[in-house]
């Protein structure tokens, strides 16, 4: 079958459809066209692509051949010349399409923040073993009133208290955690602040 020529194998092609025709001057003609889509391309991977949509092209266009000299590649070059100017312009639209996408927001820098918790929790760590050792009574005073929130009045009647022994209960816990702390870490900032951070 490789003895024949472009025009008997071109024939059979377009007569009964020849797909073993086809795959002949497949064989015969993919390198040409394969170069030719490299030197119009400049990539190997791009001319690949082009080689392949040429032969794709051609089955498709077979009707409308036109060989020259008894030689269908100058119309296989012909449809990868067109092969890959499409490509081209298809490339050409899509590069121009990502430039009118709006950009992608900038990766969130979370270190300042990572910092920030890691700083919070050592805090709390310290305020916690602190407050461990402060007296049940002063402990459950400055948590209600001091880290919740909780009104003197409203923390008198939950603990079973008048309101003045609540206030000096919080009175008496802060002082003790000042001289157990130290002045740098503030005994007032609790679980119910540092939820937000967390």
């Amino acid at each position: 079958m490789s003895q024949r020529t472009d025009q008997h194998l071109w024939s059979d092609v377009t007569a009964a459809g020849g797909g073993d025709a086809f795959g002949a001057l497949f064989d015969r003609h993919v390198q040409a066209v394969y170069r030719h889509c490299f030197r119009l391309t400049g990539s190997w991977t791009a001319a690949e692509d082009a080689t392949q949509s040429t032969f794709l092209l051609a089955w498709r266009k077979r009707g409308e051949a036109r060989l020259v000299d008894d030689s269908i590649l100058p119309w296989l070059l012909a449809v990868a010349s067109h092969v890959v100017r499409d490509q081209r312009r298809s490339l050409g639209r899509w590069r121009r399409a990502l430039l009118r996408l709006p950009p992608e927001p900038a990766a969130t820098d979370f270190s300042d923040e990572v910092a920030g918790r890691v700083d919070s929790e050592r805090r709390m760590v310290a305020v916690l073993r602190g407050v461990r050792r402060l007296p049940r009574a002063e402990r459950d005073a400055l948590a209600l009133c001091v880290w919740s929130g909780i009104a003197y009045a409203d923390a008198a009647v939950v603990l079973g208290v008048n309101e003045a022994a609540v206030r000096t209960r919080v009175s008496r816990a802060r002082r003790r955690l000042i001289r157990l702390l130290g002045p740098e870490i503030d005994p007032s900032s609790g679980p119910g602040e540092s939820e937000e951070e967390r």
